[in-house]
């Protein structure tokens, strides 16, 4: 991936290559934003620009240095990402299955996230992450002069899913590693790392797309469409868009309304319903209608301050959110802002997605109906 593949964000694009080519690159970054922010794809095109032959503003994109690297099989560019926990003796083959998947994944879907990968391998089910022998194989990698580049960079992608051990076994060489090697953290959550991790990196903070940015792309990807109320929706988080462009816009609003009057009537044959509905539906899914959720949430927050002119939504939601923001006060939004966050969690760490929707639907309706106790 080149800078120039990724939407926007051009002050952070600046600042990266303008390190590279002033020789003033920390040792180990830590590339991290907010779920739906392009750290992923930021720390690729760094990786491309760094080992480009014949770099400008941008990697050339057809060096040789530059073919592998746009296919992901640079042999100095190395990759660290959570994968399912092998069985005893298919160590070596799940590793280079989990590669071969990887190099796929970032090909196919470059502008995803972990609950994609997810689901790209196939492992709903179980719980990924990078493991102690993952750790030790980043160290053996690098122990390596580089092949072909100056340099040998390591991406370590969702560092907060590494094990403890794991963790601990990286102190030593993110704080001193080989020389013109370098280190590339990529989070969305980058609060749940460990302070020494933290401490040894330097933070460069990813923002989401602004509303023209995000409108921008999507119109050059997909001008058929009338993408103003999926940016409002999005807000900035460009996977988010894409998913939502790929879906009935009607479906996600509707269940949520349905989903909203059940919990406030306390129909709880109806939640038991949807419950077993929300839990048939694919991880992606699952997620998108939290995160709507969580968007509806935060409009009737801005209904109930009277802030009207901060709403991003499209005039169907915002008759729903004016109707809805009548029933709760504040405090009780924030506890039910805080309920969706804590599912969506609970969905990422492979719970049962039936007992989560039904407990977040019980504890909304209790809410509703004793909103002063919230």
């Amino acid at each position: 991936m080149k800078f120039s593949d990724i939407p926007g964000l051009q002050k952070t694009k600046a600042l990266l290559s303008n390190a590279i080519n002033n020789k003033h690159i920390p040792h180990a970054q830590l590339f991290a934003g907010a779920p739906g922010c392009l750290a992923l794809p930021m720390a690729l095109a760094w990786s491309t620009y760094l080992h480009c032959t014949r770099r400008t503003d941008d990697a050339c994109g057809t060096c040789p240095a530059c073919v592998k690297s746009l296919k992901y099989i640079h042999p100095d560019t190395h990759f660290a990402f959570p994968a399912p926990s092998p069985k005893s003796g298919e160590e070596e083959k799940l590793r280079a299955e989990n590669l071969k998947a990887w190099r796929n994944f970032l090909l196919e879907q470059p502008f995803d996230m972990p609950d994609d990968w997810t689901t790209f391998l196939g492992s709903e089910d179980k719980q990924l992450n990078i493991s102690r022998e993952d750790s030790r194989q980043i160290i053996r990698a690098l122990a390596l002069k580089p092949f072909e580049s100056a340099y040998k960079v390591m991406i370590i992608w969702c560092p907060e899913r590494m094990h403890p051990s794991a963790a601990n076994a990286l102190l030593k060489i993110l704080e001193e590693p080989p020389a013109h090697t370098y280190f590339i953290l990529v989070s969305y959550a980058a609060d749940a790392l460990l302070p020494t991790i933290l401490s040894r990196t330097q933070h460069v903070h990813i923002p989401l797309l602004s509303a023209d940015e995000l409108k921008a792309f999507l119109l050059q990807k997909h001008p058929e469409t009338n993408p103003d109320e999926v940016v409002r929706l999005a807000d900035g988080n460009l996977n988010l868009a894409l998913r939502l462009l790929e879906q009935d816009a009607e479906n996600p609003h509707q269940m949520l309304a349905t989903w909203l009057r059940s919990c406030y009537k306390k129909d709880f044959s109806r939640l038991v319903q949807m419950a077993d509905d929300f839990h048939n539906q694919d991880r992606l899914s699952q997620h998108l209608f939290i995160r709507y959720a969580l968007t509806i949430m935060r409009e009737s927050l801005i209904a109930v301050s009277g802030a009207g002119t901060l709403h991003r939504i499209g005039s169907r939601e915002l008759e729903f959110v004016n109707n809805f923001s009548g029933i709760l006060p504040v405090p009780a939004f924030e506890k039910a802002v805080h309920l969706l966050n804590q599912a969506d969690y609970y969905l990422e760490r492979n719970g049962s997605a039936k007992m989560i929707f039904m407990s977040l639907s019980v504890q909304l309706a209790d809410i509703m109906q004793n909103p002063g106790h919230a």
